[in-house]
């Protein structure tokens, strides 16, 4: 018989395995379980795609709805430990934080080292913008501004996901952020098929972005920041930027650090006018280093804060009957 008081227990104790697991292990370098899901969803793209939204629509369905189904079989497993070990595999598979660190770690040695041929190899490990035409401090912002961002999609959104559904949200998100990489572009071959992985993406990060910025506030000081000067970019340049999701995580990254992120930004499929975000100097490759240790810093405020919503469980009449029941019986 399922115990119900085991399973927001269950949960957090698989949380918590899952980020300790991404810190020691980092990802699997084979097998990874995204990397197959994102075979079958290239796969899928070859088999649906048509310059339509409605294609899309199914496509994003299909795949979203299979993941969280697959979540759902998980949480009907009913012994609480089985319930950790499943959590804990999850959590590990879709955290991304111990990689985001290494990758944004080897993007400053090879700046400091003056090999830009190398960091141009690597940014593509980060974002999507056209590394060629970026110079040392250019390849910083990018980097920099992909590490904020990618704090909130691979880290703090998952985290707060698994804390409030479990496995299913895990996965879920996992698979809607996927997707959002992959056909969520406004270019010429995803504006219309891409349409709803890219909605889902920003309908999935609304709450996880904000949750970000106020934690990147607070850990201000611990990269020599201020937490009103984060909370000011955010809430002052934040809208402005095109992405609902993106603003707050960079401009109070922006503020946190002292700089000035934004501007003109160049992709593959065309150019984009960044709004500014913060009050400081231009990002510079000695700031790297301090935005790696502000996203890991944040990483840990959430998984701890994610730990104790899940595991948290109001006591039902019943309970608090029988509590004041003892009360009087003393």
């Amino acid at each position: 018989m399922r115990r119900w008081p085991d399973v927001p227990l269950a949960r957090a104790a698989g949380l918590a395995l899952g980020v300790l697991a991404d810190a020691v292990l980092g990802d699997p370098r084979r097998g990874h379980p995204v990397a197959a899901f994102g075979s079958v969803a290239g796969a899928l793209e070859r088999r649906w795609w048509a310059d339509r939204r409605g294609p899309g629509v199914a496509y994003a369905a299909v795949l979203v709805g299979g993941a969280v189904g697959a979540g759902v079989l998980a949480e009907r497993v009913r012994h609480p430990a089985a319930r950790t070990v499943l959590t804990a595999a999850a959590t590990w598979t879709v955290l991304g934080g111990t990689s985001l660190a290494a990758e944004g770690t080897a993007m400053a040695a090879s700046l400091r080292a003056g090999d830009v041929d190398a960091a141009r190899e690597r940014l593509p490990h980060l974002c999507g913008r056209d590394p060629s035409v970026l110079d040392p401090d250019g390849l910083a912002r990018a980097a920099l501004e992909s590490i904020a961002e990618n704090t909130a999609d691979a880290v703090v959104a998952p985290l707060v996901w698994g804390a409030v559904a479990g496995v299913p949200g895990l996965l879920g998100h996992r698979a809607v952020n996927t997707l959002d990489a992959m056909v969520g572009h406004r270019s010429a071959r995803y504006e219309r098929f891409g349409w709803a992985s890219a909605r889902a993406d920003d309908v999935a990060g609304v709450v996880p972005a904000r949750v970000s910025a106020l934690v990147t506030a607070a850990c201000a000081p611990l990269v020599g920041g201020r937490p009103a000067d984060a909370w000011r970019a955010w809430r002052r340049d934040a809208p402005a930027h095109p992405s609902p999701n993106a603003g707050p995580v960079e401009a109070s990254f922006a503020g946190a650090l002292g700089l000035r992120l934004g501007g003109r930004t160049v992709y593959p499929y065309g150019v984009q006018d960044r709004p500014v975000l913060g009050d400081g100097r231009a990002p510079a490759v000695a700031d790297l280093p301090r935005a790696v240790r502000l996203s890991s810093a944040v990483g840990l405020a959430t998984a701890l804060l994610a730990v104790v919503v899940s595991g948290w469980r109001p006591r039902s009449g019943t309970e608090r009957r029988g509590a004041a029941a003892s009360e009087a019986d003393r």
